[in-house]
């Protein structure tokens, strides 16, 4: 009988994560994303986070008065490239006053409101 093998991949995306105590204030985060119109699209506020080496496309989805859930996005699958995140963090004037977040670029916003508003 054949038996299931669990793989592990480093980056399995996307991930969902419900906020709790130890996962970064995403209220604040989502307190300064609502101040650019450029970061609301569809129904969720983007961004970019900034890690070890490594650029996350991550949205939150508010609803109800709280944060409903945050999501690392697969950027590729949304047609943006690592250098396009890389554009968009070498851009940055400090609007986002979060260490190792950034707001996302007119270019990535155009790309995500192709997709998202109809």
């Amino acid at each position: 009988m054949p038996s299931a093998k669990k793989i592990r991949s480093e980056h399995s995306v996307p991930r969902y994560i419900m906020p709790d105590a130890s996962e970064p204030d995403y209220r604040a985060i989502l307190e300064q994303l609502q101040d650019f119109q450029s970061s609301l699209i569809g129904s969720s506020y983007y961004y970019i986070r900034a890690g070890e080496g490594d650029y996350y496309l991550c949205r939150i989805v508010p609803g109800g008065g709280k944060i409903f859930f945050h999501e690392i996005v697969d950027h590729e699958k949304h047609g943006i490239s690592e250098d396009d995140l890389e554009e968009a963090i070498q851009q940055d004037t400090g609007q986002l006053t979060i260490p190792s977040h950034y707001p996302i670029s007119p270019h990535i916003e155009q790309k995500l409101r192709i997709l998202y508003d109809s």
